[in-house]
């Protein structure tokens, strides 16, 4: 899909070549602080549209918090089962959201949406075991009617878990 060939087109601009496959992508850590930095600048744009509507169809966002404690518990493989579903409730919740906002919303949400569907896609691409993720599964989640929302529960997943799993998966494969 084109969302996913131009994040992962960026992230192959910035590693070196012949450090190509996907695991060697988390190694450079400059990259996740720029999605974080670029996930507060959309945060910021839609919290500064006018007249920014109430979404008629409350949207489900998942519960992206976590335990550091836990989260260290878990194996790489529960992690990325764990965000690939949270993603996937986002990527569906922006496609949603698109359909009721217009203008300045409109454009953010747009953008959001390819961030969303390109972090799944990539993440898809890091299989340690063949159907490591079914995408029936239902992360915890909770309704919102506000459009900054869902683009403070983006910013939160990417600044927290993955953030942490790219870190963790760096410490394995990035030696």
């Amino acid at each position: 899909s084109p969302p996913g060939l131009l994040l992962l087109t960026s992230f192959l601009l910035h590693v070196e070549e012949g450090h190509a496959s996907p695991t060697r992508l988390v190694c450079d850590n400059r990259l996740i602080q720029k999605y974080i930095e670029e996930a507060k600048d959309m945060e910021k744009r839609v919290g500064q549209c006018q007249a920014l509507p109430t979404l008629r169809c409350p949207a489900l966002l998942p519960l992206v918090e976590f335990n550091l404690q836990q989260w260290k518990s878990k194996s790489n493989e529960t992690k990325q089962r764990e965000i690939l579903c949270d993603l996937a409730l986002l990527v569906g919740t922006v496609a949603g959201a698109q359909s009721q906002v217009t203008d300045c919303g409109a454009r953010q949400l747009s953008q959001l949406y390819q961030r969303t569907n390109s972090f799944l896609l990539l993440l898809q691409t890091f299989g340690w075991e063949e159907g490591s993720w079914e995408p029936g599964c239902s992360p915890r989640s909770m309704e919102q009617t506000h459009v900054t929302s869902i683009f403070f529960t983006y910013r939160q997943l990417v600044r927290g878990k993955l953030r942490f799993f790219f870190h963790d998966l760096a410490k394995d494969s990035c030696k």
